[in-house]
């Protein structure tokens, strides 16, 4: 770690050198940032609106960030935990409570660096409160302060936990001269507890009341339901999410490819047939040999989603339907077919009976030529 003289500050990211290919961040400097802001709250005015809050916080800590402060009242020990969204409305709330200045002291601060935050440990840290009402009165509170930077250039807070020990409350000398009783009274009391003004205990409070509620706010801001409405489908998923088995979520499961069962009337009906084969692979229309038994499936295909050819639609649900004509089909099939189709009770009468059995011949016109009519296979092919 480099060292650096009493008197020589650390140089500010928007005063380096622009030509510089990368700006040096703040590694090793955690308790700079510290001082960073505390010279941001001195900046602050009592015009300061919630924008100039948020972008407070924003400048200091991250997204997802979070305060913790631990101390011991009367009546037990305390821990309050906030997260980012209520960050601005606890710094505004200390000085409210009659805060007119804010700051943190650290001593001995130790760092340990990680592979993503850096961790600063301060044993001997100090929040100085000044209050000007009904006096004025310097209050210190001591305590163990643990910060978690980003190990980035813009070296956000992501954790702030505060653990305090003792505080005191410290007025001017020239106070204690007064000799009247009823003053001596006043001045006798304490103005905070644990360093913490009533007005910012009271927030804390109701942070805990309110932390939980913001998931209801904002379904009520987003879907305009009451708040029983709002309540009850809460629970509802949160309900869901205990009972849903670990690991799965609740989505709809990828589509799988139905499976045809066969039939046992259509597989008597193919063992009547010449044997076809049982194979998955598609059969191109019209080569040489073409049984047009293998043609019919054999398969019933079960109802319900809109399937075709075995195959399944996606968000297009469409139905291409192609017609061909195959000229190049020619019923040169089996002898034994030929044959049954030769001794047909249809074509006894036929002029075609007395002619060759093999090959029968189409009637020709009177010229001797072909006929004047094509007479081609036409088949509807659906994709």
């Amino acid at each position: 770690m480099q060292m650096r003289m009493p008197g020589q500050l650390m140089m500010s990211p928007m005063d380096r050198d622009p030509g510089m290919t990368r700006p040096t961040p703040y590694m090793g400097q955690p308790d700079f940032r510290i001082y960073e802001l505390n010279k941001r709250l001195q900046q602050r005015t009592e015009e300061s609106d919630n924008l100039w809050w948020d972008a407070f916080t924003t400048e200091f800590f991250e997204d997802d960030a979070t305060l913790t402060l631990t101390f011991c009242l009367e009546d037990g020990p305390k821990r309050y935990t906030i997260g980012r969204t209520l960050l601005p409305r606890y710094f505004r709330s200390v000085y409210e409570g009659g805060v007119t200045d804010l700051y943190y002291v650290l001593k001995h601060p130790k760092e340990s660096f990680h592979n993503t935050t850096i961790t600063l440990d301060c044993d001997q840290a100090m929040m100085v409160t000044q209050h000007g009402k009904p006096m004025f009165t310097n209050v210190v509170t001591e305590g163990r302060l643990i910060l978690e930077f980003t190990f980035d250039d813009l070296m956000r807070i992501r954790s702030w936990h505060f653990a305090i020990r003792q505080h005191r409350e410290l007025i001017p000398r020239s106070v204690i001269a007064v000799q009247d009783p009823a003053m001596v009274e006043q001045l006798s009391k304490n103005i905070t507890r644990q360093g913490l003004t009533s007005y910012t205990l009271n927030f804390l409070r109701l942070c805990v009341i309110l932390e939980p509620m913001q998931e209801l706010m904002s379904r009520h801001k987003a879907y305009g339901l009451n708040p029983r409405d709002c309540l009850k489908t809460t629970l509802f998923q949160k309900w869901q999410r205990m009972v849903a088995p670990p690991g799965k979520e609740a989505t709809r499961p990828p589509s799988k490819r139905r499976k045809r069962k066969a039939s046992t009337g259509n597989n008597s009906n193919s063992n009547s047939r010449d044997g076809a084969p049982t194979g998955k692979q598609k059969r191109s229309p019209g080569p040489p040999g073409f049984n047009i038994s293998t043609s019919v499936p054999g398969d019933v295909m079960m109802v319900g989603e809109p399937t075709l050819m075995g195959g399944e639609f996606g968000d297009e649900d469409e139905r291409l339907i192609t017609r061909l004509e195959n000229n190049q089909y020619e019923s040169n099939g089996n002898e034994d077919e030929q044959d049954k189709f030769q001794h047909s009770p249809a074509l006894q009468h036929s002029p075609w009976g007395g002619q060759d059995k093999k090959t029968p011949q189409p009637p020709t016109s009177s010229s001797g030529g072909p006929p004047t009519s094509g007479g081609g296979e036409v088949e509807t092919k659906v994709e």
